[in-house]
């Protein structure tokens, strides 16, 4: 393993990446997320799973109000707010957690971090909205870059790449600029290859085997493969609930490979593998 060390800008917190493998713990508010859809869209039993991930020790829990799975549609901006925002402001009571808003609307992420919220991970990168870039330089927010080819609605109609590795690496390094032009610190940055997000399992495969190669952008790396249709490919497991072994081996290898940040439904789970993965892989032993 040979991951630089980063210290995250998120608002007023600075999140150390790299000494080891952060758990980002994921929590679906949406009645069709591909996972868990429908499973914690009452606000208690939302904010009682997320004290739960965070007991098991995730590092950042990341909320979203708007599923991104193949095929989704999108849902207006208002129905994001009253999905996430009162789920937030009642997580912030209870824990100093830093956490995520999973959106790509400027309005939504501007609500969430005004009640707590710390990070914005947006899967377009800061395009599908305008103004978003403008919110994350303004709150002083960390960012989340994500490929995507297309749109939810769209990316898995027959996606296709010169080279996956490198336009997904180019693509970051264009949106890196992008967001700095702008007013966003470099310091705040972090980017997401977009595992599932407009890619075959041959280009999942490729990315994940190419980690090293993405990290030549000088910036922490997020991986996001948490029970996902290419694991269930390979394994031929159709139920996602079914893929926590194979989850488990992306984690294994995405740790080893240099990711900073794996973002998992599973979270204790992954956890005791990155620990173990960590030590292994310490020049300390």
């Amino acid at each position: 393993m040979n991951r630089k060390i980063y210290n995250w800008k998120c608002k007023n917190r600075i999140l150390v990446l790299g000494k080891r493998t952060l758990i980002m713990g994921v929590l679906n508010v949406t009645p069709d997320s591909f996972s868990d859809g429908g499973d914690f869209s009452d606000s208690n039993k939302a904010v009682e799973h997320a004290l739960k991930l965070v007991s098991q020790g995730a590092d950042i829990i990341d909320i979203g109000g708007e599923s991104t799975r193949p095929g989704a549609a999108p849902v207006s901006p208002s129905a994001e707010i009253k999905r996430t925002v009162p789920i937030i402001e009642k997580l912030r009571s209870h824990t100093d957690i830093p956490i995520s808003i999973d959106t790509m609307k400027a309005e939504v992420a501007h609500e969430a971090i005004d009640v707590g919220a710390d990070i914005i991970n947006d899967v377009s990168a800061l395009e599908a909205d305008d103004a978003m870039v403008k919110v994350a330089a303004q709150t002083s927010a960390g960012v989340i870059l994500m490929h995507m080819k297309g749109t939810p609605k769209t990316m898995q109609n027959a996606p296709a790449y010169g080279n996956v590795v490198r336009d997904v690496g180019n693509y970051l390094q264009q949106r890196m600029q992008f967001s700095m032009d702008k007013g966003i610190g470099r310091e705040h940055i972090v980017v997401d290859p977009g595992i599932g997000f407009g890619k075959t399992l041959n280009h999942n495969l490729k990315l994940l085997k190419n980690i090293p190669t993405l990290a030549e952008a000088d910036l922490p790396i997020l991986v996001g493969a948490s029970r996902k249709s290419f694991i269930g490919q390979i394994l031929d497991r159709g139920n996602p609930a079914d893929r926590l072994a194979g989850g488990l081996g992306v984690a294994a290898w995405a740790a080893q490979q240099g990711a900073h940040i794996l973002r998992v439904h599973d979270v204790i789970d992954t956890c005791d593998v990155c620990h173990i993965m960590d030590t292994l892989c310490s020049g300390d032993v």
